[in-house]
């Protein structure tokens, strides 16, 4: 599962200008395991949690200092609605689908995954709105139309009942094409001090024949360019640049390593140089760090491991529900990242 989770995070495509919202949605039926609600749901903006709801403590729970304004405005209720008015509706449609099925027993899980994308730059968004039943695609909404459409013949009868209500299509298509934009760009203002968070540079070499690593961390939002300089210029020969990578803690980084021979370093004057979000910051050769590579490493895998399964959201609004782990061993590890604590970090 790890291996596996790695890769999907190596596969992910951080956009400099593309936010992303998304809730999941979690339902299981007929589960007995102790610690693992019926109900949870999961919200996250540019891969940071930001709120968590499930059917044991029955309420809403910011997950972000930032949202503390948030959660005292009258917003924070037709906020917390609307979330309640899904999970009532996709409660109908586990019972329902299981009925259609004819599945009186056993464990059973309703997964529905739904937010927006929207480019700062370019005004462009794209809704999505996905149902997942037993690790398996079930039903998707297609905004174009809008209608829902299912891969299975499971999924027909479901489908052609939320087809015929068209008032609740157009509803959906214009939740999701303007309103989910405008919380995007909401939760965006609220908790910009806090979103944009500059990176720690640091140079670092092995030993004095050893590559030159660049590297970049603690920051976010994800959008970073790391370049080296020689002699003034921008110079990318023998240079090998890192994945994006995250933090336990919701932020990014990134290594840009410079591989050259020892004297050149005599020769040349090489510069790394980082921008984030407006600022630049530049490390040269007198602030090299020797030995703290390995230990760095060391950390980073730690993290990796910590954080996999928020930043798999990421990948899942393109990935299908039939590459998903939905068994309860996986629900139980995602509960327990994702709720860490019952009270609200504010």
């Amino acid at each position: 599962m790890l291996e596996t989770c790695q890769n999907m995070l190596v596969m992910l495509n951080h956009v400099n200008n593309m936010h992303t919202f998304i809730t999941l949605y979690t339902e299981i039926n007929g589960q007995t395991v102790e610690g693992i609600p019926d109900i949870s749901a999961v919200t996250t903006l540019d891969g940071q949690q930001i709120d968590y709801y499930d059917s044991e403590i029955k309420k809403l729970i910011p997950k972000q200092d930032w949202m503390k304004e948030f959660a005292s405005e009258d917003r924070f209720k037709e906020y917390t609605e609307f979330r309640e008015r899904v999970q009532q509706t996709n409660k109908i449609n586990i019972t329902v689908l299981m009925e259609q099925l004819n599945q009186s027993h056993g464990v059973h899980v309703y997964q529905r995954m739904y937010g927006c994308d929207w480019d700062d730059e370019t005004n462009d968004s794209r809704g999505f709105d996905q149902h997942g039943y037993d690790g398996q695609d079930f039903i998707f909404l297609d905004m174009k139309e809008p209608r829902y459409v299912t891969p299975v013949l499971q999924g027909i009868i479901t489908m052609q009942k939320l087809n015929k209500d068209r008032e609740q299509l157009e509803l959906l298509k214009q939740y999701y094409e303007q309103d989910c934009v405008d919380w995007i760009k909401y939760f965006l203002m609220l908790g910009k001090a806090a979103l944009e968070v500059s990176p720690l540079v640091s140079l670092l070499q092995k030993d004095s024949s050893s590559p030159v690593e660049c590297h970049a961390t603690g920051f976010y939002p994800s959008a970073v360019t790391i370049t080296w300089l020689r002699n003034g210029q921008q110079h990318d020969e023998d240079v090998d640049l890192g994945q994006l990578l995250p933090n336990e803690d919701g932020t990014f980084q990134k290594t840009s390593t410079l591989n050259i021979h020892p004297d050149d370093w005599k020769k040349d004057e090489y510069v790394c140089v980082v921008e984030h979000e407006g600022k630049t910051i530049q490390k040269t050769e007198e602030e090299i760090i020797s030995n703290k590579s390995k230990l760095l490493i060391i950390n980073e895998g730690k993290l990796f491991i910590v954080r996999c399964s928020v930043f798999m959201l990421m990948f899942w609004v393109n990935y299908p529900f039939n590459e998903l782990h939905s068994d309860i061993y996986t629900l139980l590890m995602m509960h327990t990242i994702y709720k860490q604590t019952d009270e609200p970090r504010i």
